[in-house]
């Protein structure tokens, strides 16, 4: 049903942030968002940033989102070190190698479904012809084949997260950087957007990076990684916690 996702080079994690700090000034007193983070992500994982609010988590999104940049520390993104990189070229790398998922799916009102999922293409520089192919092979996998030509104000919520899926897919990216995608949604719409969510994931190989309060994303997860007041306190590796979910 899917696209496999080709990656720059397997062998290597997808994501590696070294030393990571990230401060803000307000004012003349400097806040620290993050400090001392050191994290890798792998191909393929499926993963859940967790932690109360003000922990850090949106800040670490952003970061591995080429939205921002850190402070201090080095950051790897698909083989390339984008810690110094200029904005052009981050952008570059948001538009062909990431998707972003959003809690309140950040549509575009004026525009189609359709319209919306081919958005990202735009500039590509793919034909017409491929543009509309793919835009129609997403919508199909998400399970909106019939609402081609709604406005979302047209419609559900969970339809409307399903189109924003299809957006952030259909450029083929690396890695989906996915901020509390369900917190819109009721629990049963929730339960359905994971289910979709996992089916890609396992499907084509991109890697998932959600950052979440919600505990039906954390039992999903396959790995677990826990920030308060800007550092990792714990993790719990895929291993550990398929164990532990074993047991219940």
């Amino acid at each position: 049903m899917f696209t496999e996702t080709v990656f720059a080079n397997d062998k290597e994690p997808l994501v590696r942030l070294t030393e990571i700090q990230k401060s803000y000034e307000l004012g003349k007193v400097r806040m620290p968002a993050l400090r001392n983070v050191n994290l890798e992500i792998a191909s393929g994982e499926f993963t859940a940033l967790t932690g109360p609010s003000g922990s850090g988590k949106t800040t670490l999104l952003n970061l591995i989102g080429c939205i921002d940049k850190p402070t201090e520390g080095r950051i790897v993104i698909d083989g390339e070190d984008v810690t110094l990189a200029p904005l052009h070229r981050l952008a570059r790398i948001r538009a062909g190698r990431l998707g972003f998922i959003f809690q309140n799916f950040n549509l575009l009102p004026v525009l189609t479904a359709f319209e919306n999922v081919e958005y990202p293409l735009m500039f590509s520089g793919l034909s017409r012809a491929e543009r509309h192919a793919r835009t129609t092979r997403w919508l199909l996998a998400v399970g909106l084949g019939k609402h081609f030509g709604h406005k979302p104000d047209q419609l559900s919520g969970g339809q409307r997260q399903r189109v924003a899926i299809a957006r952030a897919m259909v450029t083929q990216p690396a890695l989906v950087l996915a901020d509390e995608p369900t917190a819109s949604l009721d629990s049963h719409t929730g339960g359905e957007i994971l289910d979709l969510l996992a089916q890609i994931n396992r499907e084509t190989g991109a890697t998932f990076l959600f950052a979440t309060h919600d505990p039906k994303v954390m039992e999903r997860a396959r790995r677990r990684i826990a920030l308060r007041d800007g550092e990792i306190e714990r993790e719990e590796p895929a291993a550990a916690l398929e164990r532990s979910l074993a047991r219940c």
